[in-house]
């Protein structure tokens, strides 16, 4: 093996997801000790409200907030362990979802509803990827959209997994009049549940606030935060097309798996153009389905032995993005 494959296989490696791993622990440790404050979520839910963090800006908050990065990471790496959507042993998923997220200070310092949003993805992706061709999945299809729905009267920004789930299940061949049924009923149980026991009720209706793409200003366009969105999602779906070709040929299982990350790249990619004034809900999110794709290149494309420079640009282009948001927040 050549010096270059082993620089390919230690960015393959569980070595180089743990130094990621300390790198977002430590960049988020730096940017709380710095007084970097997380972005105004002005967004509500259907009946509460989840604005600037769930547990505010402390010690604590942070320590969660990265605790639940860190295991929505894991979780990624699990799931490809059990269902293989990456057809090649890697840690990539993990590695390049910990420096994506170190880019963005501001995601990292509080417990948000964007870091929530990530990780009730991929905890919802394992009942979904297990119920291919099970047509007695009515459960997972009735908790899954009943978490969607539960997660959408606190935070809008949910929403944007409705179609990808949906389109999901449909891609795994599981939905009949029963499926269908458990999914309305999934939908509808957290909303009966909350108004039935008085917890809220119809007066308490909070419409959406929507600042689209378009709304934006000249001074928007060019900060940083901006920059690392558009960065990503062009990033994202660049690589999807790049690796389509060869996914295409894997078994049909397999390319179910992948189908489902591209909904929610697409998904989210709209959500950001219609709601932009959430970019930093969206983001996290956004990073996750992005470091699927990488994983993806990094491990389809092997007759490249350079591909290595590729995971190089992007730690170097995150620690870029991490000083230019400190110094322009």
């Amino acid at each position: 093996m050549t010096s270059r494959e082993h620089i390919n296989e230690f960015f393959n490696g569980r070595t180089f997801m743990i130094l990621s791993a300390l790198a977002v622990i430590m960049a988020a440790a730096t940017s709380w000790s710095l007084g970097i404050t997380p972005h105004n979520d002005e967004a509500s839910g259907i009946f509460f409200s989840l604005e600037n963090s769930v547990l505010g800006h402390s010690a604590v908050s942070c320590v969660i907030n990265v605790l639940c990065l860190l295991i929505t990471g894991s979780i990624m790496l699990a799931l490809n362990k059990v269902f293989s959507y990456v057809r090649t042993v890697t840690h990539l998923p993990a590695s390049a979802f910990f420096l994506l997220q170190m880019a963005n200070p501001s995601g990292l310092v509080a417990f948000n509803s964007g870091t929530l949003l990530s990780l009730v993805t991929a905890i919802a992706a394992m009942p979904l990827f297990a119920a291919y061709q099970d047509r007695h999945s009515q459960r997972s299809i009735f908790l899954i959209f009943a978490l969607v729905a539960a997660g959408t009267m606190f935070h809008y920004s949910f929403l944007v997994l409705l179609p990808a789930f949906l389109l999901g299940f449909l891609n795994m061949g599981v939905f009949n009049l029963k499926g269908v049924l458990a999914m309305l009923f999934g939908l509808i149980t957290p909303f009966w549940i909350v108004l039935g026991l008085g917890i809220a009720s119809p007066a308490d209706f909070a419409q959406p606030h929507i600042h689209g793409i378009w709304t934006l200003s000249l001074q928007s366009l060019s900060s940083p935060m901006f920059m690392l969105a558009t960065i990503t999602a062009v990033l994202g779906v660049i690589l999807a097309v790049i690796n389509l070709p060869t996914i295409m040929n894997y078994r049909m299982q397999t390319r179910v798996y992948n189908a489902f990350f591209v909904f929610v790249l697409i998904s989210v990619i709209i959500a950001l153009c219609i709601d932009y004034s959430d970019m930093t809900v969206f983001l996290p999110l956004l990073n996750l389905m992005a470091a699927v794709q990488v994983s993806h290149a990094h491990t389809l494309h092997t007759t490249n032995h350079r591909r290595y420079l590729f995971i190089v640009l992007l730690i170097v282009g995150s620690m870029a993005f991490f000083a230019a948001n400190i110094m322009l927040p």
